[in-house]
């Protein structure tokens, strides 16, 4: 089964500009319903189980997946929908939160740099290394205060925005030509719904724990953020790292979009398992023999 959707309405290459005012934070529903959503997904899990360990036989690729969101947009929820059923021993997932001392000490990319998948792996990004044009030129003290670069290369802060911008299309360009295929991903929450999935945490124990004080702060600035997103996904859209601008208030939408999108991709790539010669075979058969009469 295939979803009835375009890829391009979802897909920043650098051709096209993004405007998040005109970005859909909610499309009509591309199931009929709670049942036939779970056999989507379920087929989508299976496909990109099966793609993924050829992957990982075949020792070439990787593919880094990095999502991006505010606050309750459901990177946790997708993640774990999306990537259900994969074998573990071919996944990777790092989260990426306040940077440490240690951290601040490297350059902005080095704890996110250390992460990449290893050949044959899918590789997750719970934020990453966007969060430097984010989150820190949301609050540029961060940069001025708390990072510790010399001051003469942030005497222009705006500058050194623009800087990263070009250090990170850089970056995926290097990684793309090693063998990792980059998909980006910003979930894309409307303010009213977040706003919904807040109460909601409140309002329900089991989700207590989810709930920060912190987010609500962050909230009030929604408007920078906004901005902070449109000009770092427009900036570094590229087509062997493009961006995908994800509808979120739907989160069963929203998942199968990702999955979807996902499998386009790794159906792409020149993958097959090691081809096994005549003389391996012999040889198999002569040890499945000597197995056989031990």
């Amino acid at each position: 089964m295939r979803l009835s959707l375009n890829p391009e309405d979802f897909t920043y290459t650098g051709k096209k500009k993004l405007s998040l005012k005109d970005a859909p934070n909610l499309i009509p529903p591309l199931y009929k319903g709670k049942k036939e959503y779970k056999k989507f997904l379920q087929e989508y899990q299976d496909e990109t189980n099966e793609l993924q360990k050829m992957m990982y036989a075949h020792d070439r690729y990787s593919m880094l997946l990095i999502f991006q969101a505010m606050d309750a947009a459901g990177k946790d929820g997708t993640i774990k929908h999306v990537m259900s059923g994969i074998n573990p021993h071919g996944l990777q997932i790092f989260s990426f939160k306040k940077p440490s001392t240690n951290e601040l000490d490297h350059d902005f990319m080095w704890r996110t740099s250390k992460c990449l998948p290893e050949r044959g792996r899918l590789g997750i990004f719970n934020r990453s290394y966007y969060e430097e044009v984010l989150v820190v030129k949301v609050h540029p003290e961060i940069l001025t205060k708390y990072q510790l670069i010399p001051k003469e290369f942030i005497t222009d802060v705006e500058e050194v925005f623009q800087q990263r911008y070009e250090d990170i299309k850089n970056f995926e360009k290097y990684i793309h030509r090693q063998g990792i295929r980059v998909m980006k991903f910003f979930l894309n929450l409307s303010k009213d719904e977040q706003k919904n999935r807040f109460i909601d945490r409140i309002d329900r124990q089991d989700k207590n724990w989810k709930f920060s004080e912190a987010d609500v702060k962050e909230r009030h600035f929604w408007p920078q953020y906004m901005e902070a997103y449109e000009q770092a996904i427009n900036a570094t859209a590229t087509e062997h790292a493009p961006w995908y601008v994800i509808p979120a208030d739907d989160k069963r939408n929203m998942r199968l979009i990702v999955s979807q999108l996902i499998l386009d991709e790794m159906r792409k790539l020149d993958m097959h398992y090691p081809i096994v010669t005549e003389e391996r075979k012999a040889e198999l058969q002569q040890i499945r023999k000597d197995l056989t009469e031990s």
